[in-house]
This record gives structure tokens, sequence and C-alpha cells, in this order.
């Protein structure tokens, strides 16, 4: 389904919404019937006063919600706003504080600044006035203001204000830039007009001539400041859509600086000043309109001051901007990738007013944005002299030229990589504007090879990339590519759109290439030499999510890479490895995280799958790259050691020419006994450790080792009967917790229980039993914000340990039971985020992928207590825990359980196995529904309405 088509409404006339004299009359009425009342006057003015307001709100949001644009209703209520204030200054002036003979002096100018001062208020937005004043002691002028802003705040309104004179207001804009910035957007509402003329005249006189370029360079400074603070990427899959990158206050940046250049609040004037061309002035009031529109939708939605898109609200305000779900693709994914494409758009049109300041000799911007304005320079010639170097950026020596050159086009990318200059603006608008020629340029030899050079640079193909996506003309000449670029992935795990995440794997791959991510990487530095062809890498890279939306996106992401590469003329076999890696592109994270690698079956077919040495190092920094790319907090020690342990073992496997489960199991047996010998010096812990599988060798690192044979070293030397002991793990971004107990039936389970009684999320668990019956568990615990569990807070720690020995006491199995109960009944609810999202559960019962035990996989909504939940399913089918792989991706929980029976066989069973899968659904499924903040917020209105009707 399409976008829903709505007749244009009829513009509406502030009068027939808010009629200012009828107010002035009734608020004159009020103040005649309660004479002498003040108590009752004020009220019955504020009734009317807030009757206008809502009335007027009524109809801007009912506007909105019939099809007017963001636009139409920011104007409405900043219309609405205006009459409202007028009505109160004209009351307080008459029937309050009314000055019959005015001095001089008793005069007043109310003027609104900011977005009110644009004419544009979002529905939840402050209200910001400045009150100007003839002299700085004003008695009259204060006691007006004073009541005013009384009532305004008795109205429930959030008012910014500011009183000064008008001296008062052109030193502060001096010193201040920020207060600069307001009294630019300042505008007449009511009172002294004159006094604002005043004010007009000397701001731009005294203050605003001849100062552009500090103003010029302290806002896009500002800009870039507001950009750190928001996210550095305008493609952030839960964007800010006032503050982020691309967004409304990109917008108001662009207008300020234009406002300030030309004298001008007219956009439609812009063209004529050279500003921008009519077709950027198009896309300009196009960005502004749908910002506006999804930003008063989101106030209206939330009723409140909301900027973020946040995952709970996309999917309501899809519905609320038209949109709707098309194939593969959902009406969510749709509007968010709108909002991307203008957000791109907005880039651009910055880009582009940085060239016009520059055609006009703005030259004199302080250091720190020479990405905006370059320090004067001679115009240097290059070696190839369709380009010229300008104030350290590339362009077209001849514009005109490019359009019988299409190869000029591509080849100055090349030429900034390789000289590693920034692309003049002008010529990245000329880029952009003849983009719609890639189908010439995929067929052109020239254009084709200079982008496989960039793809593959070994300078800094991300940002020669991203400049290539940025003119539109990477999506044209690889179609395939084209069609994720803005495309949001609607998950808690990705923090980007598809094209976002994928040039920074590329960026990644770059640094892994250079040695810039040495200590963060499961493998020596010495692994990418020995790659042979890089460039299949990097394309593999750049293709890896072109599947997604598109059913199983390895699979069809590997058939499209297959026509993109054959469509840029890459050898049969170059073809078929950058198809492969495509197609298996998760296949090693999966592995590594959700299964037991120190079970020889698994490397076994895993080595099977990958065939060969050079695949397998590809397919190492491809998934590292893959990884770090996803977002913050994503990568850690803990995957780079999973990922290098698999790595290792499978480069064994391989280098011996056989990947047979006998022989890998020989190899891996070696592998844990060197790690058993290197860590076992003390006799005493040798009887302890010695008892314990070689998975257990094969999956934890020498650090943790050690912090395991100190804890096990203590509880040996006071002969307890059990132990616990817990450390930080910073790099994990977790709390690891030791548990050593005489095993029992049902000990995972209870376990659990008290770790989601206790709050604590289960992010990875390891269970190993030792030959006499020992229960050795190390769990890493976060708590629901996913930080550490117990950071900084010693006291949480102590309250679990409370309960864990309370368990590991309990002499019977009804105790523990119990125990087991209080845990299960943990909240089930999900947040409002993770609740927006709609998440099919998946029961998989393998019994090929482990040598002797039944893999059960279970994915599903990730919620507190969902582990001691499923653990009290596997105890009550009488299951033993030997081993549990926590995955949680977003909102989505991924687990891997390697289970054995009470006889420690494999399940095989049909109907055992059919009963555990029914019961797993139902845990699975039984996540209470949570009302969503629109529910309320549609009550609000409607009781509203009916309340207007009656």
């Amino acid at each position: 389904m399409n976008k829903v088509k709505r007749t244009p409404l009829k513009p509406w006339s502030i009068d027939a919404v808010v009629d200012g004299n009828r107010l002035r009359v009734q608020l004159s009425a009020a103040a005649l019937d309660h004479l002498g009342d003040e108590k009752a006057t004020r009220a019955r003015v504020l009734d009317l006063l807030k009757g206008a307001l809502f009335r007027g709100r009524l109809i801007a949001q009912e506007r909105l919600e019939s099809g007017a644009g963001g636009l139409d209703c920011a104007h409405l209520l900043a219309a609405v706003q205006d009459q409202v204030i007028s009505a109160l200054y004209d009351f307080t002036i008459t029937h309050v504080f009314r000055a019959r003979n005015p001095t001089a002096a008793e005069r007043l100018s109310v003027c609104a600044t900011g977005g009110y001062g644009r004419n544009s208020m979002a529905p939840s937005s402050d209200v910001d006035l400045m009150f100007v004043r003839p002299i700085k002691d004003a008695a009259w002028a204060e006691s007006v203001i004073e009541y005013m802003l009384y009532m305004l705040w008795d109205m429930g309104l959030k008012v910014g204000h500011a009183s000064r004179t008008i001296s008062e207001c052109l030193r502060a804009a001096r010193e201040d830039m920020t207060i600069r910035t307001s009294v630019l957007e300042t505008r007449f509402v009511c009172g002294d007009k004159l006094l604002f003329k005043e004010l007009e005249i000397r701001l731009r006189k005294d203050l605003f001539d001849g100062t552009a370029a500090d103003f010029v360079a302290a806002k896009l400074a500002e800009r870039d400041n507001r950009h750190r603070r928001t996210g550095e990427s305008r493609y952030m899959v839960e964007p800010n859509i006032k503050d982020g990158k691309g967004g409304l206050r990109d917008l108001h940046t662009l207008f300020w600086i234009a406002k300030y250049i030309h004298g001008t609040d007219d956009v439609s004037q812009f063209v004529d000043k050279g500003v921008f061309s009519r077709e950027d002035m198009k896309q300009f009031n196009q960005a502004a309109e749908f910002l506006w529109t999804v930003r008063c939708h989101l106030h209206f939605l939330t009723g409140r001051a909301e900027e973020r898109l946040t995952f709970d609200l996309q999917p309501e305000m899809a519905r609320r901007m038209g949109y709707g779900d098309r194939a593969d693709n959902p009406a969510v994914e749709r509007f968010m990738k709108r909002y991307f494409l203008v957000t791109k758009q907005v880039g651009s049109l910055t880009r582009i007013l940085s060239a016009r300041l520059e055609l006009d000799r703005q030259k004199a911007i302080p250091r720190g944005i020479s990405r905006f304005f370059a320090s004067p320079a001679k115009v240097r010639t290059l070696s190839d002299p369709r380009f010229l170097e300008d104030h350290g950026r590339i362009g077209f020596a001849d514009p005109t030229t490019v359009s019988n050159d299409l190869s000029a086009l591509i080849d100055i990318f090349k030429m900034a990589d390789l000289l590693d200059l920034d692309i003049d603006p002008s010529a990245l608008a000329l880029t952009n504007r003849m983009a719609s020629k890639g189908r010439a340029m995929r067929e052109d030899p020239r254009c084709v090879a200079s982008f496989l050079e960039i793809a593959a640079s070994t300078k800094d193909p991300a940002r020669a990339l991203g400049l290539l996506n940025e003119s539109g003309l990477l999506g044209r000449l690889v179609p395939e590519f084209g069609r994720i670029v803005g495309q949001t992935q609607f998950n808690m795990y990705h923090h980007f759109t598809v094209d976002e995440h994928t040039l920074r794997g590329i960026a990644n791959i770059s640094d892994i290439e250079h040695g810039r991510l040495a200590k963060e990487l499961p493998v020596s530095t010495e692994l990418f030499p020995r790659i042979a062809n890089r460039r299949a890498l990097y394309l593999a890279m750049l293709l890896h999510d072109v599947g997604k939306g598109e059913g199983d996106q390895q699979i069809e992401g590997a058939k499209a890479a297959q026509i993109a590469c054959r469509r840029l003329g890459l050898d049969a076999e170059e073809v078929d490895l950058v198809a492969w890696l495509v197609g298996h592109h998760l296949i090693m994270s999966e592995v590594a995280q959700r299964r037991d690698i120190g079970d020889p079956k698994t490397i076994s077919d895993f080595a099977a799958t990958v065939g060969t040495l050079e695949r397998l190092r590809l397919l190492l920094v491809l998934t590292v790259a893959d990884i770090r790319a996803v977002g913050p907090g994503v990568w850690n020690d803990w995957k780079a050691q999973l990922l290098r342990d698999l790595y290792k073992l499978t480069e064994a496997t391989l280098r011996g020419g056989r990947s047979d489960e006998r022989f890998v199991r020989r190899q891996l047996k070696a592998q844990a006994d060197e790690r058993r010998a290197e860590a076992l010096i003390d006799p005493i812990l040798a009887a302890f450790f010695t008892s314990l599988e070689d998975a257990y060798w094969l999956g934890f690192d020498r650090d943790q080792q050690k912090w395991h044979g100190a804890e096990v070293a203590k509880a040996l030397h006071q002969g307890a009967d059990f132990w616990l002991a817990s450390r930080p793990a910073p790099s994990r971004g977790a709390t690891e917790v030791l548990v050593l107990s005489p095993d029992q039936p049902g000990l995972f389970a209870a376990l659990s229980a008290l770790f989601a009684q206790s709050g604590a999320n289960v992010i990875d668990a390891r269970i190993h039993t030792t030959k006499d019956g020992q229960a050795f568990d190390v769990f890493a615990l976060q708590d629901q914000s996913g930080a550490a569990f117990g950071e900084g807070r010693s006291e949480t720690i102590d309250r679990l340990f409370g309960r864990l020995r309370a368990v590991l006491q309990a002499e019977k199995k009804a105790d523990r039971d119990n125990l087991i109960a209080a845990g299960v009944a943990a909240t089930r609810k999900p947040t409002n985020r993770t609740a927006a999202f709609t998440i099919e559960p998946v029961i998989m019962v393998d019994n090929d992928g482990a040598a002797f035990d039944t893999i059960v996989e279970v994915s599903g909504r990730d919620r507190p207590g969902l582990l001691a939940d499923l653990a009290k399913v596997f105890e009550e089918e009488g299951l033993n825990v030997t081993s549990a792989h926590i995955d949680g991706v977003g909102e989505r929980a991924t687990d891997a359980f390697y289970l054995r029976d009470r006889g420690g066989l494999k399940l095989l069973d049909a109907r055992r196995i059919a009963v555990l899968k029914q019961r797993l659904m139902a845990v699975l499924a039984e996540t209470d529904v949570v009302e969503g903040p629109s529910l309320s917020a549609r009550r609000k209105l409607a009781r509203a309405r009916a309340s207007i009707r009656r």
C-alpha cells in the first residue's frame, strides 16, 4: 500500500479559529461583570484565554490529522498564540495597569523570539518572549510584564522570557551568540510598534552589519557540537528530529545564516538573493514541511515536547504520516527511510550554502571549521587537467565538461581519495544533479574501473564511498546498494540505517588493514597480509546487507551480490567468492556465540562449511568489522575471545587437511591439554581442574581461568560446601558470577530464577560439572538498563548472594521449587520500546550439531525472567543443561542450550521433543501487551473534543 492520499484542506483564517476582537470584548466583559473582585476576574480571564488556546490547538490537531502539513499546523499555533498574548496585553494595560496619560517611559513592546519568532510553534514548544522597555527603570512596564507572565504560567504554558531595553539587548547579543540568534528572530506581537522598529534598525545597523563572518563561524561550530551531543551520524535509527544531524535545527541554521547575511526572513527571497537555486529552495521547503509534520504529530502523540523518534513511537508515527505496508516492506521502515532521505537532503543543502558563501568571498572565518571555509590559498592545477585544487578542496576545472565526460564524475572522488582532499561543495552539488546519468555510468568501463579502485582503496575507502553515497552516485552505480540507502532495520540491535552501517563496516576493514585496531582484534595483525583477495573483502562488506527486507537476507544477498559483481566485470572466481562471503556473513558470529566451540562436531561442521583458509581469514575480518559497525557497546572482548578461539580451532583443522570429527576431536584435546598444563601448577588445584572436561579449557581465556583458580583455591582451603564469587568484567559490560556447588537436579533453573528475582539479566552462562559431581557455573550478568549488574553497588551483589546461599543450602527439593516459583513470578512485562516490535517465536531442536547433546535454540521476545522460565521447563522435563549460550540481540533473545536427559543421553524421543517445543513456545508467548503511549493520548483527545462540543 502506498502513502494514503488526502484531499487538500482549505487555508485557515485566524479569525475563524480565534476571533481576537471577540476575545477582547469577552475579557472586558469579565472585568466589568466582576468589578472589584480581582480573584473572580482573574479566574474568568484565565478560562477565556485557556479556552481560546485549547480551541486553536484542537483545530490545529484536527487539520494535521486530516492531511494538513506540519508548517500549516505550526503557523496556526503561532497565530493562535499571537491572538491570546495580544488580548492578554490589551486587557492588562486597559483593566489592570492602565496608564491614562502615558509618558514616554510607559511604553512596552511584546516580541516573539525563537521558533515562535519564526511564526512556527510545535504543539508542546515553549513560548519565547522578549519584552522591550524604553528605559531601564520602568515601573509600569515591569508591572505589566509580571502580570502577563503569571497569567501565562497559570495557563500552563512554558514561557521563556527576557526583559531588556534596546541598549541592553544590543549589549547582551554582542556578548552571547545564543542571544544574538534569538534577537535575530525577534518578531513584533503587540504593544508599541515604533519601539520595536527602533530595535530592528539598531540591531541591523549596530550589530548585524559587518559581523556575518563571526556569526556564521559560531553557528557552524555550534552545529558541530550539537551533532556530537546527539550522535555524529544523521542515520541513527532513533533520531532526534530537532537537534540530530540533518534535523530541523540544521535547517534553522541555514535560515539564520541567510537571514543574518541578507537581512530577510522571507525564504521565498533566498533564490533572488543567490542563497539557493529554485531546485534547492524546493528541497528546502520539502524538507521543512516533512520534518515539521513529523514533529507536530510526535508532540500530539506523546502529549509533550518529545523530539526523539523512539522505536515505540515509530509504528504509530508511520500510520499518522499515511504510510502502509508494501510486500516485505513494513510501513514503519518505509516511513523511516523517507525520514533519512530527507536528512540526507538537508546535508546537501548545508554543503550548497557553504559553496555559495565561498563564492561570496566569505573567507574571514576562525579556524576549527575548515571543511566549510578554508583560508585563502592559490588555486593549484592537478595532474589531471579536468580537476583543480582550490583552498584545500578538489573541484572541476570546467563544470560544463562533465556532461560529455561522465567518468569525471567518478574520477573526482578517486582523486580526492588519492590526494586526501575534501571535495568542493559545488562539485558535490553538481554530481548530485548528474546522478540521473547512473545507468550510462554503469555501462562506461572507465567509470566502473574508477569505482572499483575507490571501493578497495588503500587510503580511506569509507570516506570516498560515503561522499559517493551523499552525492547519490553510489546507489546509481550499484543499484543493489541504492535499494538500502536510508533503509532502517526496525529492531533495537542496529543503531544506524543499513547504508550507514555498511560504510562503517568498510571503515572498520580499513582500520584493521592498517593496524589501527590491533589491540581489539581476535587475531594478530599478521592475518591481513595473508589475505589474497582484499578487493573481494571490501566488495563483500559493501554488499553484505543488500538482501535485507527481501526474505532470507543471506540467500537473497548472495544472489544480488552475484548480479552486481558480474555487472562490475569481475571474473567468475571473484564473483563466487564475494557471493559466498555475503551468503555466509553471519555464520561465524552465530557459531561463536550460540554454539559450544569446545564440541568437536561444532568445529568439524564449521570447517567443512568454510572449506579454505582464505575464506576463513576473509570471514573473520568481515565478521569483526560487521559487529563493530552495529553500534557503540556491541563489540567487546568476550566476542573477540569467542571469535579468536573459533578461528584458531578452525585454522588448525583446515591446516591439517581434514575436517572429520575424529580428527577435530584430537586437535581440540591437544589444545585443551596444552592450556591445562600451562595453568595447573598447584597440585591441589590440578586435582580439581583436571576433572573438568576439555570444553572448559577451550571456553575461557587465561585471565578468567586465573580468577577461577584463585577462587577455587579459597574454597578448597576453607573446606566450603559451596562457593560464590563475583568480579567486574568491564570489557563485557557485565559482572561475572562464579557458583561452585554440589550438582543437583534443577540447580540451573533455581539459579536462573534467583537472577530474575534480583533484577539481573544473564547474558552468558557456562555450565560445567566435574567428574566427582561438582557444579562449576560461570554467569555474566547485566541489570535491566544493560549496565554491569551491581556496578558500584556492593549491596546489590550482597542481596543476590544472600538469595543464592538460600537456594544452595536448601536441603529439600520443595524449598528449591518455592524459590524457583518466586523467581519465575518476576515481572514479564516488556518495556514500551520492546513492545513496539513484532517478534515471531522460533524453536529449533538439533540432534546432529553436537556429539553427545541435543541443541535446543530458542528465539523470541526478550524480557526479564525469560531464562528462568525456560530453565524451569527443562528441569520439569527431566533435562540437564550442560551448556547455555545466551545471546540477546536488541529486543530479541536467541538462546542455545545443550541438553541431556537424566541418563546423560540425547533427547531422541519424538513425543518428548514435541512436548518440549510446545511448552517452550508457551513460555515465549507469555508476554503481556503493553499499552502504548498513543492510546492514552487518544483517550485524552477524545474527552477534550467531547467537552468542547458539549
